[in-house]
């Protein structure tokens, strides 16, 4: 039986893989046409997988084309002439491997190139391919360079020149025909002189995440082989908490068909989905790790996330900002429909939000009121369902009763420390009561909805910060709408205002038949000190 894949490159004849059948003749095209082609996307994306099998394609059915595959991952800090001494061997061995792949023999002359040859830079790297290709028998040579950015710094500008040279030299008799490299960081990131990128004929390859429908056919995979099938809305929620990053789509599927010990003759079910979101959420998966190293690169890189996913206005997305290039280069942001700055997907939202959360934040102890006795208890009806609105009453009692210490919580900007607050109060009482919680983020910024399963229920949290009467009001209707997408018919709405004179509020609306109980909630500006002065 095959598995889920999630470390390295994935085998159809091992694992479930997305066929990407529309992303592959697009490419097969390109290379055709005689494209150099890149796409530089995050790691753990896909794109290894997606290349060796465009190779599959030209080195098993297409006899009119010679793939060479090559990688640059171990040349990194080397010189410039042990990198094109290695790159000769390297190339070398790839054409042997397809000569003994196609069950062909390598011709003489061809033979005798090979073993008097060398490349000791990029000028004779030129020639190197112009003499191989005259020595081929009318096959247009392909090269594909994976982990591109290993290439070193001081051979960058020259071998691009050369393939620029090459580019537009005579089409037909061109060597190497077309060119795919791959990697995360770009060209002219990767052009370290700051000047120009040389390399201005490449043609930009999108390789975007998975669709739902290509979730729909990767688990499809599953159900077919083994005979379990996954509840239509399992799929979508991992979609939608994933927005198709593969490895965690993958990852959704391993806890799922194998980890979380589901009879087979069952279905996997929403209840199912919810403990393998907790259980994914609180892990080290490599893809997290890596998200999490990469945010914490820079101090800078908090501010601009926090903004994004706390403003509904948003920051307008553009990659000559230093830091948004940096963020958008890992993976962690993106663009959205109209321009604005994103986080990838709900699950990396949360993550942030966990990352940038003090681990100690002074005030847990005062949490729960003074005459409290049962602690969070006191939070749950004698149905054991949770009492929502005691809860977050109480959690506005504390803020009011906190002052201004929330503005002593350790390497947290003010900004946001209202859902700070709130995100590691519900944390404590969740886990407390054997509940889980996790983020629906509607649009990747702005508005953040948290949702809490607990004794088979589901209840609807959205948050934000103060941005203006007719934003609050528009809220309202955005978490109704996601209500009835829910089958919920109520949810609660918290807003921190962070103004000078703050309006604190408390108010319950039924919106189309949905009820929304909304809270404004003020939050100090600064210590009774400062205040006055």
């Amino acid at each position: 039986m095959r598995r889920f894949g999630t470390q390295g490159p994935v085998h159809p004849e091992k694992n479930y893989v997305v066929s990407r059948a529309t992303e592959l003749a697009d490419f097969v095209m390109r290379v055709k046409e005689g494209r150099y082609i890149v796409i530089f996307a995050p790691r753990q994306t896909g794109k290894t997988t997606f290349f060796q099998r465009a190779l599959d394609v030209f080195a098993d059915e297409e006899p009119a084309y010679f793939p060479i595959p090559l990688n640059f991952e171990e040349y990194e800090g080397c010189t410039p002439s042990v990198f094109y001494a290695s790159l000769y061997e390297d190339i070398r061995e790839e054409v042997e491997n397809i000569f003994e792949r196609r069950g062909e023999v390598l011709s003489e002359i061809l033979m005798e190139f090979l073993e008097n040859a060398e490349i000791t830079d990029h000028l004779s790297m030129r020639r190197f391919f112009r003499q191989f290709s005259s020595r081929l028998d009318d096959q247009r040579v392909i090269l594909i360079i994976d982990e591109f950015d290993g290439i070193p710094k001081e051979a960058v500008k020259g071998f691009l020149h050369s393939l620029r040279r090459i580019y537009v030299s005579n089409p037909i008799s061109r060597c190497p025909h077309s060119i795919g490299i791959v990697g995360v960081k770009s060209i002219t990131q990767l052009n370290y002189d700051r000047t120009i990128s040389p390399f201005n004929i490449q043609d930009e390859f999108d390789l975007p995440n998975f669709t739902l429908e290509q979730v729909q056919e990767l688990l499809g995979q599953y159900t077919e082989e083994v005979g379990q099938a996954f509840v239509p809305k399992v799929i979508e929620s991992i979609h939608k908490q994933t927005a198709g990053q593969p490895v965690l789509v993958n990852r959704f599927a391993q806890i799922l068909t194998e980890e979380s010990d589901i009879p087979k003759t069952e279905p996997i079910t929403m209840a199912h989905f919810a403990t393998a979101h907790a259980q994914l959420l609180e892990e080290n998966n490599v893809n997290l790790t890596h998200l999490l190293t990469n945010i914490r690169r820079d101090r800078r890189f908090e501010t601009l996330l926090m903004k994004i996913v706390s403003y509904d206005i948003g920051i307008r997305f553009t990659r000559r900002n230093e830091i948004m290039n940096e963020l958008a280069t890992y993976g962690v942001i993106k663009e959205s429909t109209d321009g604005m700055c994103e986080i990838l997907n709900p699950i990396y939202h949360y993550c942030i939000l966990q990352a940038f959360k003090p681990f100690v934040n002074g005030l847990e102890n005062e949490y729960l009121a003074a005459d409290n006795v049962s602690g969070f208890q006191d939070y749950l009806t004698p149905h054991g369902d949770i009492d929502m609105v005691t809860l977050l009453n109480n959690f506005q009692a504390f803020i009011a009763r906190a002052g201004f210490r929330v503005l002593q919580v350790p390497d947290t900007p003010q900004e946001f420390i209202g859902q700070h607050l709130l995100l590691a109060y519900l944390d404590q009482f969740v886990q407390l009561v054997g509940g889980v919680m996790y983020l629906e983020v509607q649009t990747g910024r702005g508005r953040m909805d948290l949702l809490i399963y607990h004794n088979r229920k589901k209840y609807i949290l959205e948050t934000k910060i103060w941005e203006g009467d007719r934003r609050y009001q528009a809220g309202k209707k955005q978490l109704v709408a996601y209500l009835k997408l829910e089958s919920t018919t109520q949810g609660y709405y918290i807003v921190f205002d962070h103004r000078q004179e703050p309006e604190p509020r408390v108010e319950t609306e039924t919106i189309d038949d949905v009820t929304v109980r909304s809270y404004i909630i003020p939050v100090v500006q600064e210590p009774p000190s400062s205040q006055g002065v």
